[in-house]
């Protein structure tokens, strides 16, 4: 049995080895996860299969995306069987089936906006969908700002500036919504997520989070928020405690229900290296992709790993 991690309702079962990939394949730094109606789970990765899926139980699926993705980054399921992938190195976001057919290109690939500029996008990160199917991209480290679209990629507005006051942000990482239309947006080295409604208005801000990188919201009646923060990278930090990296899961309001992960970036049984994205499964299960290889050097500059980095984990809820 794994590790546990969390107490009272929000227990979770640290699942060893869960992804079964065939003899020879890799898994790269994960940039997102996202989870189908059947529960299956697609890894966006930045290896040479920049798509992996599985089902539930970690049984190898399929690949797609090979040469269509330079830095894979977010993943957004949409209502349909469609999934919208955010390409930060290639500056897109690519609504897809689930077998990996293009059906719609926001951006151009390749060529990146003026930095600094405000024009979608130049290094966007993360899609989420409001109810209504309009489609919110944050622009994000070449920029400070949230675009929004129309269901068929028109763009209709843009937000956001840089700085540390409301609505502005530092590195503007991650984005999801409610049922409601309400958007939480990960404004990473801000510490902080921003709540706004779907035009834009700034509502408030949830400020106990470090380095807020990976967000996802469950669905029904009374949903849960689940945060990737990615802990202290410099060498005078990283060795204090409460910081991360690690897992949060708060209500609605921001109210936090647990921290999951124990002290300091790690190999450990129950250690997370960099949380990056996010995905909960029908059962309550948690898959956490992380970009272990890009952050660990940041963090241990002075040591290498002992053993290959996990970039995928899979906690299991404990009845």
């Amino acid at each position: 049995m794994g590790a546990i991690l969390g107490d009272g309702n929000f227990r979770y079962e640290v699942v060893d080895s869960w992804a079964q990939l065939p003899p020879g394949m890799t898994c790269g730094d994960v940039g997102g996860i996202g989870i189908d109606r059947h529960d299956n789970v697609y890894v966006f990765n930045r290896g040479p299969h920049p798509m992996l899926v599985f089902d539930r139980d970690g049984k190898f699926l399929r690949t797609w995306g090979e040469g269509m993705f330079p830095r894979a980054h977010g993943v957004h399921m949409g209502p349909d069987d469609t999934i919208y992938l955010t390409d930060d190195g290639d500056h897109t976001v690519r609504k897809c089936t689930l077998d990996g057919k293009v059906l719609l290109t926001i951006g151009i690939p390749g060529r990146p906006s003026k930095f600094l500029g405000g024009q979608p996008f130049n290094r966007c990160t993360h899609t989420t969908l409001s109810p209504r199917g309009d489609i919110y991209v944050t622009d994000g480290y070449g920029n400070a700002k949230v675009h929004k679209f129309s269901p068929d990629g028109k763009l209709l507005k843009s937000w956001g500036d840089f700085g540390i006051d409301p609505g502005q942000f530092n590195i503007v990482h991650n984005i999801c919504s409610d049922a409601d239309g309400w958007l939480y947006v990960a404004d990473r080295e801000n510490h902080r997520i921003q709540v706004f409604d779907g035009e834009g208005k700034y509502e408030t801000q949830w400020n106990f989070l470090h380095r807020p990188c990976g967000v996802c919201m469950s669905q029904g009646a009374q949903p849960f928020c689940y945060v990737g923060e990615l802990g202290p990278s410099f060498p005078l930090t990283r060795d204090f405690p409460n910081l991360g990296p690690r897992v949060s899961i708060t209500d609605i309001k921001g109210n936090v229900l647990a921290r999951l992960g124990k002290n300091h970036a790690g190999e450990g049984d129950g250690q997370f290296v960099a949380p990056h994205g996010m995905a909960v499964d029908s059962r309550g299960d948690i898959y956490v992709g992380e970009v272990a290889n890009t952050f660990w050097p940041q963090v241990y500059p002075d040591r290498k790993p002992e053993h290959t980095l996990r970039t995928l984990q899979k906690l299991r809820k404990v009845a």
